[in-house]
């Protein structure tokens, strides 16, 4: 008697701690808030305006691989700069983007672009699903809607998933570690440089503390299930203020 007492108590304690884990994954807001916490928490986080990182970049096209570095500033979620340099096919080669607000540019080696329309709302959208799974808070403001997605492996882990629609419109799904909380997995509808779209799928590893924000430095992104970029952040700093001619048209 005593063996079955003890045995309906294990069930009705794992039963009631299982419907608290799953409470807790159907509530976008909860998932967040721990992310929030695990990576620096928010009352750190609202204070970051500016940011800046450098990362070792490899970019795979039609199977082959090319190597460069990048240099990237950004303030608030519109107004950005990247500077890449390298190599492309054996040849060497120099990049700048930059997003002013509503305003954007392309420079390859001698050759510049004005962004505009769909090409300037998809270099938008690729510049915060960069930074997002960093800062995360942005997500709590106005234009940020929330819904939960469930759980599932990543890696060899559960993960708990948010998907997310941007003041956009367009939405993308996030993944976060049910244990610590930290973003693992993100996964969005993209559009390349030729026009044409894929599903991004982008994972996140090796956290390592910078001045009290846990930033992966290492990311895998697979377009299409084929292998697409793998980066690596050497440095990353908050900044205070930027100067404005950071995000000028490039010369």
């Amino acid at each position: 008697m005593k063996r079955f007492l003890r045995a309906t108590l294990a069930i009705m304690f794992v039963s009631a701690t299982s419907s608290l884990v799953t409470a807790d994954d159907k509530d976008p807001s909860a998932v967040l808030d721990k992310a929030i916490k695990a990576v620096g928490g928010e009352e750190k986080l609202k204070k970051v305006d500016a940011v800046t990182w450098k990362s070792k970049v490899a970019i795979t096209f039609n199977d082959n691989t090319n190597q460069f570095t990048s240099h990237a500033t950004l303030q608030g979620l519109d107004h950005y700069r990247s500077e890449v340099e390298g190599e492309f096919g054996g040849n060497p080669f120099k990049g700048v983007t930059v997003l002013n607000g509503d305003k954007g540019w392309r420079k390859f080696g001698d050759n510049k672009m004005d962004l505009e329309g769909d090409a300037l709302a998809n270099e938008k959208l690729r510049v915060y699903l960069q930074v997002i799974p960093s800062l995360l808070v942005p997500l709590k403001g106005k234009g940020f809607k929330l819904e939960s997605v469930g759980e599932e492996k990543v890696g060899d882990k559960p993960a708990a998933g948010i998907k997310v629609t941007g003041p956009d419109g367009k939405d993308f799904t996030l993944y976060f570690d049910k244990e610590s909380g930290l973003p693992v997995k993100l996964v969005a509808k993209v559009v390349g440089f030729r026009g044409d779209e894929f599903t991004e799928e982008t994972t996140y590893k090796d956290y390592k503390d910078f001045d009290g924000i846990k930033k992966a430095t290492k990311a895998e992104s697979k377009r299409d299930g084929q292998d697409f970029v793998k980066s690596e952040v050497t440095e990353f700093t908050v900044l205070g203020k930027v100067d404005a001619k950071t995000f000028s048209e490039p010369e």
